[in-house]
């Protein structure tokens, strides 16, 4: 990283920027235990007692999977009146894509077998009304 450039200058009248110091790091009782942590971590120990924080963080989150869990379970119970509905609507997309693919069928048919079939609808038409 460059440095500034008015640390080149010697102006009297500048604030020259000083690194804060963290009151948690310099203090007496955080260094001891950073020290007893680095030396357990070194020996593979773990430590013992979880702070408290951690412990109600584990026990949210134990909970929230318990929540969803259960939203879940509620989600994969359906009454019998969703199921009749999935099973009924599944029966109209079928027949929705049997009925497209007899229309591209008829779409794709030679111009002769359209003409056939319009002579015949027409004569049994015409056979319908004269036995009437």
């Amino acid at each position: 990283m460059a440095e500034p450039d008015y640390i080149d200058e010697d102006n009297p009248e500048l604030i020259r920027p000083q690194k804060l110091i963290n009151p948690v790091k310099s203090s007496r009782n955080h260094q001891d235990l950073h020290r007893e942590l680095r030396m357990n971590q070194k020996r593979g120990l773990a430590p013992q007692n979880k702070p408290e924080l951690q412990k109600v963080m584990e026990r949210r989150k134990r909970d929230q999977v318990i929540k969803q869990q259960k939203e879940e379970e509620a989600q994969k119970k359906k009454s019998d009146l969703e199921i009749e509905l999935l099973k009924r609507q599944q029966k109209l997309e079928q027949l929705e894509l049997e009925k497209q693919k007899i229309q591209e069928e008829q779409e794709n048919a030679p111009e002769f077998v359209k003409v056939k079939g319009n002579l015949r609808r027409t004569a049994q038409e015409s056979a319908g009304a004269q036995d009437s």
